[in-house]
């Protein structure tokens, strides 16, 4: 008789992936399931930037006095049409709220915790794959206008650094020996060489599904409706209409997970930040790494299949349409850096919903209230970053052995 224990995970993005991969390792019967394909909703879209070194949080002190700015200007990062602000606003002040020194610092340590050997992590599983060409180890380059500009930006980067970031300070000589072609508009660099990037993030995440099927895990495709519980118990999901039962269910669909979590009585502050990206076939340029504009907040990456320029931040919920106006603002975020870009080649522009919590910090592990459930969502721009280390956290707190990292910082529970 077969003693291993059943599991169901919710959510074939990569972060579901990852934790399918490390639990099926780990000797349990792993099924995957999700409306779509392994890695085509959001986790297909993203940057591809690998950063365990980003452990500032997106609300940093000092935030109130921007958000003002942000919501006026049509163009910044950040846009919240007009009609979606009153659902947004407690979005906001909880994010505003997060901002605060004391929960600054803690955060940035939980982060640290969690992304700490990140790329490792993702190594573990491609080159059990034999896949490890996805991830590229050319490090990320943040361009700044000049000294003065990266000033601003002191505190975020001081709290990286003092959790073992290492970064170089550039002048405009030192980078363009690094990126010759980048617009004079840019005097100052960044340079992180730990760092890394997916080469091809969808490629990633088939790679994942195809070693969680290798270790007799199941994919399928099918629609989640509703968490099934029995004597306050989660026992299993409905897929399709039809109940399917398990020892563990794993909660790991991004930014609908929400939806599913409320029938139990657990609220989550979830958003949909909205993010866009153009795919360049043949741009005419193309950098050895991750380029970020800190004025344009934007990442161009070198991929397989040509320059992705990935970016924005548009709350407006899961069920708007894209705006053609936000992928359209990609391309001059990338005429800033490099003016002599080819753009008449494009890709459709995709949108995807990243899964984010005001305090940027996922949700991941045990649900106190209701044994059975799991957590592991909301990982918002480090999804792809924190996907493999929150497998091998989740699995060995689900299955053992115990991990050292403690789970409490990322609990459900602290938003009751």
């Amino acid at each position: 008789m077969d003693h291993r224990p059943r599991v169901l995970v919710i959510g074939a993005g990569i972060v579901g992936l990852c934790t399918a991969w490390y639990l099926a390792r780990a000797g349990a019967e792993v099924t995957v399931v999700d409306r779509a394909g392994p890695g085509e909703g959001t986790s297909s879209g993203n940057a591809g930037a690998i950063s365990a070194g980003s452990v500032a949080p997106l609300a940093m002190p000092g935030v109130l006095r921007d958000v003002p700015k942000m919501l006026l200007d049509r163009k910044g990062a950040l846009t919240i049409p007009t009609r979606y602000w009153p659902a947004a606003f407690p979005w906001l002040w909880k994010f505003v709220l997060s901002a605060r020194p004391e929960r600054v610092q803690a955060i940035a340590q939980a982060l640290a915790s969690l992304l700490r050997g990140a790329e490792d992590r993702h190594l573990e599983i491609l080159e059990a794959e034999e896949a490890a060409d996805v991830i590229s180890h050319q490090g990320q380059l943040y361009l700044y206008r000049d000294r003065a500009h990266l000033a601003k930006d002191d505190a975020a980067w001081e709290l990286r650094r003092r959790h073992g970031l290492d970064m170089r300070v550039l002048s405009r000589s030192e980078l363009l020996e690094l990126e010759p072609e980048i617009s004079e508009a840019y005097g100052t660099g960044v340079f992180l060489p730990g760092q890394s990037h997916s080469v091809n993030p969808l490629r990633q995440s088939r790679v994942v599904a195809g070693g969680v099927e290798r270790m007799g895990g199941t994919l399928r495709r099918g629609t989640v409706t509703a968490l099934v519980t029995e004597e306050h118990r989660v026992t299993g999901a409905m897929i399709d209409r039809a109940p399917f039962k398990a020892d563990h269910v794993v909660l790991a669909a991004g930014a609908w997970s929400a939806k599913l979590l409320a029938p139990l009585g657990i609220r989550v502050p979830m958003e949909s930040q909205r993010g866009y990206h153009v795919m360049l076939p043949s741009p005419g340029v193309m950098p050895r790494r991750p380029i970020i504009p800190a004025d344009r907040k934007v990442f161009l990456t070198p991929m397989e299949e040509g320059l992705r320029v990935a970016g924005s931040v548009e709350f407006g919920g899961t069920e708007a349409p894209p705006s053609p106006a936000r992928s359209a603002l990609l391309l001059e975020d990338l005429a800033k850096v490099y003016p002599q870009a080819d753009t008449r080649e494009q890709r459709p522009h995709w949108m995807g919903h990243r899964p984010c919590l005001p305090d940027s910090l996922p949700v991941i592990g045990p649900v106190r209230a209701w044994p059975g459930l799991w957590c592991a969502f909301g990982h918002g721009h480090l999804g792809l970053t924190g996907s493999a280390p929150t497998g091998a956290l989740l699995a060995a707190a689900m299955l053992g052995p115990a991990p050292n990292t403690d789970l409490t910082p990322f609990g459900v529970e602290r938003f009751a």
